[in-house]
């Protein structure tokens, strides 16, 4: 086992805890030192390999788990948050996380696996999935294989990360900044304190999860609720597009994400992203000139190979997507579902307020 740790200074590190099975390789877990020890931003996939690889991290960072003071989690997917529960219970560190995605958290444990089987089945089967895709969650759901999904059991926090907190952590100054989209309580975690390398440009260090990663755009989906309600309200790309303006405006001199690689230049990289989302709304309402379903729609959609070339699981991803897509161009005006449709099926609306 080979454990990759990177010394950011200023007392900053990161550890790359491997995913399973994942192309991204692996997950940043970054350690601050703080005067009451240190705290670990996210945790990394519960997988034996990677508790292994966190543990001898640590080490090498020069602390032992027992050291550790707290757990600061930007979001509750199992590749940030499946390995909390075991850092708690071997160092006594207390776990933190805002409270929109404790409430995700709670909502996973409070259902069965069957639970969200069914519920993932009727979301994809009203998004128009065919039935050679849905075939398999019904296996699944006929043979009690959803028992296997991460982060069924994931771990409850201790503590809530407050909207523009500043952290209770001695010697430090670590601000919370919710920036949803990705997961409707991501926190990003700005460092308000020089850079090590005092750079002219920018201030301080944002850990910023999987909001702003140097080469990747995140994904952004429907928030998942296996209770089967629709939340129709809800707009996590209205809300990431928001929150990629708010981190564009604090202009940290470096950004330190949870994949990939640390990077400059915050400012350019946000307006890259909301250029491309801007792009991909614009080809979706052309798309939209004849009626479609979301699966559809995320058939005919630009992704980094051809649709036929995605796996199985990529394409259920894509699909929610294609959703969050779609809701956002309903709430701007631009498309509306075509009445009586079942499966749904959405089509454009044009400027003064009829169908294109």
């Amino acid at each position: 086992m080979t454990t990759q740790v990177t010394d950011h200074r200023g007392g900053v590190w990161s550890i790359a805890v491997p995913i399973p099975d994942n192309p991204l390789g692996h997950t940043l877990v970054h350690l601050l030192e703080t005067d009451r020890g240190p705290v670990l931003i996210d945790t990394g996939w519960d997988d034996p390999d990677s508790w292994d690889t966190l543990v001898a991290g640590v080490a090498a960072c020069g602390f032992a788990l027992t050291d550790l003071h707290g757990v600061l989690i930007t979001h509750h997917h199992p590749d940030h948050h499946g390995l909390s529960a075991k850092v708690r219970e071997a160092s006594g560190a207390w776990l933190a996380m805002h409270a929109a995605d404790t409430a995700v958290v709670r909502r996973t444990r409070g259902a069965t696996s069957d639970q969200w089987l069914d519920h993932l089945i009727a979301r994809l089967a009203a998004a128009g999935a065919p039935d050679g895709h849905l075939a398999p969650l019904r296996t699944a759901r006929a043979t009690g294989g959803g028992r296997r999904m991460p982060g069924m059991r994931a771990a409850l926090p201790d503590r809530e990360i407050g909207p523009g907190e500043l952290l209770d952590l001695p010697g430090r100054r670590l601000r919370a900044i919710w920036t949803p989209g990705h997961t409707p309580g991501h926190v990003c975690l700005h460092l308000e304190e020089e850079h090590p390398a005092r750079r002219t440009r920018g201030f301080g260090r944002l850990f910023s999860g999987d909001h702003l990663l140097p080469g990747i755009t995140p994904h952004i989906g429907l928030y998942e609720d296996p209770a089967g309600n629709s939340g129709e309200a809800a707009d996590p790309l209205g809300d990431y597009l928001d929150s990629l303006e708010r981190v564009g405006r604090l202009a940290p001199a470096e950004v330190l994400p949870a994949h990939q690689h640390a990077f400059t230049d915050a400012g350019g990289r946000v307006r890259t992203l909301l250029a491309h989302h801007e792009e991909r709304l614009d080809r979706l309402r052309t798309l939209l000139s004849e009626p479609r379903t979301p699966w559809q729609l995320a058939m005919a959609m630009e992704w980094n190979r051809p649709w036929e070339q995605i796996p199985y699981g990529s394409r259920t991803i894509a699909v929610s997507e294609a959703e969050a897509h779609l809701r956002r161009l309903v709430k701007l005006g631009h498309a509306e579902c075509v009445p009586g449709s079942g499966p749904v099926q959405y089509q454009a609306v044009d400027g003064g307020g009829g169908r294109a």
